[in-house]
């Protein structure tokens, strides 16, 4: 397929994604990025959030959960380095809003001595994994 370009989504742990893709979007560091073959290269940082990946020849998209990392694009290869990365379908709700409340208690007691930095980015990551799984669900997955 010539209008199509190569993706691959990679955790510390595993492979999650490899395939052609039509279109990528996910969340870089300044703003929503949106990916067609033939992009001009760049390097940059993702936040938490979902990458979605329209795959050539399949009606649904691919959802995956990133927990931040790199991105580098080239004209015919897409690659996300992530920190940590979930299949949309293995995400798991109750423990991301487990998550999010023990993120906010943290941050909430103003009389603990805490690390805020790292609560605040368990918090976010916590909320762009509900995210993702609300837009699992509206897409009926």
């Amino acid at each position: 397929m010539a209008n199509t370009i190569q993706v691959d989504v990679v955790s510390a742990e595993e492979m999650i994604f490899s395939g052609e893709a039509e279109f990528i979007a996910l969340p870089g560091e300044s703003g929503e990025l949106g990916i067609y073959p033939r992009h001009t290269p760049l390097i940059t940082r993702i936040k938490p959030g979902s990458v979605r990946i329209k795959v050539a020849g399949q009606a649904n998209d691919e959802l995956v959960f990133v927990a931040g990392g790199f991105l580098e694009i080239q004209p015919h290869h897409v690659t996300v380095l992530a920190d940590t990365a979930i299949r949309g379908t293995d995400l798991d709700e109750v423990k991301a809003r487990q998550a999010k409340l023990r993120a906010e208690k943290v941050l909430s007691n103003k009389e603990s001595v805490i690390d805020y930095t790292k609560a605040q980015s368990e918090l976010s990551e916590a909320i762009a994994q509900l995210a993702a799984i609300a837009k699992l669900r509206q897409k009926g997955r």
